[in-house]
């Protein structure tokens, strides 16, 4: 009497046993089948969002298959969804300018700077240092750059210094290769000899 009663329990044991596997195994089922959905809420700033993000730019820009450009910047953001679409250089941005025999021509360096390319326009902002193959140097903390215009310009205060002078003014206006420019509110020209 007690064998059978021995294998009852043994009996019960094991059915107890897989029903708890079962059970477990339904759950792990279930729960892995499950879907997670995630909801995103669009509260109207999607437009804020880069479209890309590249840091430590160092890069070649050709143009009409010749190497034109070469651009370096910490950071280089494109937002496609503002209106209009810009790309930012927020942690500033170098560039170089070669003539055709890969000759730098013009450096440019600035804190910020902002290229809308829909319009091929460019805003430089903070700290704004050109140096020209003329060996000019110019030093400003706003410059326009209009590659549609071909004309760089700016409305703020700005000096230039070349071999025999140093010229201030409010506002100027160039051709892009910075070969014929003007300040057009002059505060101040000084020859060189003047200075030293």
């Amino acid at each position: 009497m007690r064998q059978q009663q021995y294998v009852n329990n043994s009996n019960k044991n094991h059915s107890t046993t897989i029903a708890f596997t079962a059970i477990v195994v339904l759950f792990f089922l279930f729960s892995c089948n499950e879907e997670k959905k995630t909801t995103i809420v669009d509260n109207g700033e999607s437009d804020s969002i880069a479209f890309m993000s590249t840091y430590g730019v160092n890069t070649l820009i050709s143009d009409s298959g010749r190497i034109s450009y070469k651009v370096e910047a910490e950071e280089w953001l494109m937002y496609d969804k503002r209106n209009p679409s810009y790309w930012a250089f927020e942690k500033g941005i170098y560039l170089e300018q070669y003539d055709d025999s890969m000759n730098v021509e013009t450096t440019l360096r600035s804190d910020t700077a902002y290229y809308y390319d829909k319009s091929g326009l460019w805003q430089l902002y903070g700290n704004v240092r050109v140096h020209t193959i003329k060996n000019e140097r110019i030093f400003t903390d706003k410059l326009f750059w209009s590659s549609e215009t071909e004309r760089i310009y700016s409305d703020s205060y700005i000096k230039i210094e070349q071999e025999d002078r140093v010229t201030e003014g409010i506002g100027f206006t160039s051709n892009q290769n910075l070969t014929v420019w003007e300040i057009l509110n002059t505060t101040g020209i000084y020859p060189i000899e003047d200075i030293k």
